[in-house]
């Protein structure tokens, strides 16, 4: 008899409520995803809450470019002879930019009669075959190909020797000679594992070379992940060649990305991405290993580099939402919406996400100087870095197949 009336209860649940029993029903589909329909459909996906900034603090106190003067003033180059150009670079007899391509190159600019030619390759399994695959390097069709073919991201020269540095996603810090050629590997794990994700770098006046390694979970083909989850296993890292030993410097970092040192060189600047924040790590003085706050931005940031006034130009993809807010302080919710069967498109298009370019000049405190914005996409939808270089500002993006420039300082009428 007990049986019995433990069916009968159970059949009236699923008889007087049949939403209830769909939706959790649906719930259960989705937490389960078995036909891996989500865009993190297969994968072990762990969102966790993190450190950003209130939306409304950093949007109400952000200055804006209500003229676009980016997009308004910008210029295209070279257009298609350039693939997911990240990181622009000059060298001491002033020829440029070089940069690394999606393809696993790093190229240089030899004039118009001339054109580009490739200065240097992280490995010697780089071939044409395998990997050069011109404007479609910047695509999905790319990824499968960038362990073997490597994705040199931050570059920097050493003005001295002459020599390029190079931190690579997949083949860690680099060095080639001021001819080029293959580039040798100087640091491809730390305390015994890998680097994972090498992002950018910077030069100490010591020779040591500071470098991010971005996530110690995620490479950089499956970098959304590092975003979506919120998760901060970053680091920053020292190379120092006398010893040819790597160290760890900070970690714990979520998405730690451009960096740059000071002009004085008592403390470096890096941008946290998934923060959406600008970082200052100080190396020298009373203050000697803390770590502060300096901006909190309304977007998400890449390579930061300074100008000949010791000032700093940060790359932005903008803008933050009310809801990715949202999202990062509850990691549930994140769970449960990023395992929806729908596309990411649609996913990011029903948080408001809508990015556009914003670069950004600082000063050593994170004080605002100037705001340029590209609103409507005319030069750049997506920006990896910004170079100051003789009156102009270079341009790059890891996302296109062209590079932008700006006539600068502008002028009034500008």
């Amino acid at each position: 008899m007990e049986k019995k009336g433990q069916h009968s209860t159970h059949d009236s649940f699923l008889t007087h409520h049949p939403v209830l029993c769909i939706i959790a029903l649906s719930v259960i589909f989705i937490a389960i995803d078995p036909f891996h329909m989500s865009p993190i459909g297969g994968r072990e996906f762990k969102p966790v809450k993190h450190e950003v900034a209130p939306y409304k603090q950093v949007m109400e106190n952000w200055p804006r470019d209500n003229l676009s003067r980016l997009g308004q003033n910008g210029k295209l180059e070279f257009v298609d002879q350039v693939f997911g150009p990240e990181s622009l670079e000059f060298d001491s007899l002033g020829r440029g930019p070089y940069t690394g391509l999606a393809d696993g190159r790093v190229v240089r600019w030899m004039g118009e009669s001339i054109g580009w030619e490739t200065f240097s390759v992280v490995t010697s399994k780089w071939s044409e075959e395998a990997c050069a695959r011109g404007v479609d390097s910047t695509t999905n069709k790319q990824w499968k190909h960038e362990k073997l073919c490597g994705r040199p991201l931050g570059l920097r020269f050493d003005k001295e020797t002459g020599n390029l540095y190079i931190a690579d996603a997949y083949y860690g810090l680099l060095v080639v000679g001021p001819e080029g050629g293959v580039a040798t590997p100087l640091a491809t794990h730390v305390e015994g594992k890998p680097i994972l994700f090498a992002n950018d770098l910077d030069i100490h006046r010591n020779g040591s070379i500071f470098f991010t390694d971005t996530s110690k979970r995620y490479d950089r083909a499956n970098h959304f992940f590092i975003l979506l989850e919120g998760e901060s296993t970053g680091r920053l890292l020292r190379y120092d060649p006398p010893t040819k030993t790597t160290h760890i410097v900070l970690e714990g970092l979520a998405f730690p990305n451009g960096i740059q040192l000071s002009e004085d060189q008592s403390f470096l600047l890096f941008t946290e991405t998934t923060n959406c924040r600008l970082v200052k790590y100080w190396l020298e003085g009373s203050r000697k290993g803390e770590v502060e706050v300096v901006a909190d931005l309304p977007g998400f940031p890449d390579n930061v580099r300074m100008n000949e006034k010791g000032e700093f130009w940060v790359a932005i993809d903008c803008c933050r939402t009310p809801a990715q807010e949202v999202l990062a302080n509850n990691p549930w919710i994140k769970s449960i919406y990023f395992r929806l069967p729908i596309p990411m498109k649609l996913l990011a298009k029903a948080m408001g996400m809508k990015m556009y370019t914003v670069i950004s000049r600082f000063d050593e405190d994170g004080k605002v100087l100037e705001v340029l914005e590209d609103k409507h996409g005319k030069v750049m939808k997506l920006v990896s870095e910004v170079r100051e270089v003789q009156g102009k500002l270079w341009i790059g993006t890891v996302a296109h197949n062209h590079i932008a420039s700006v006539p600068y300082p502008l002028t009034m009428n500008q």
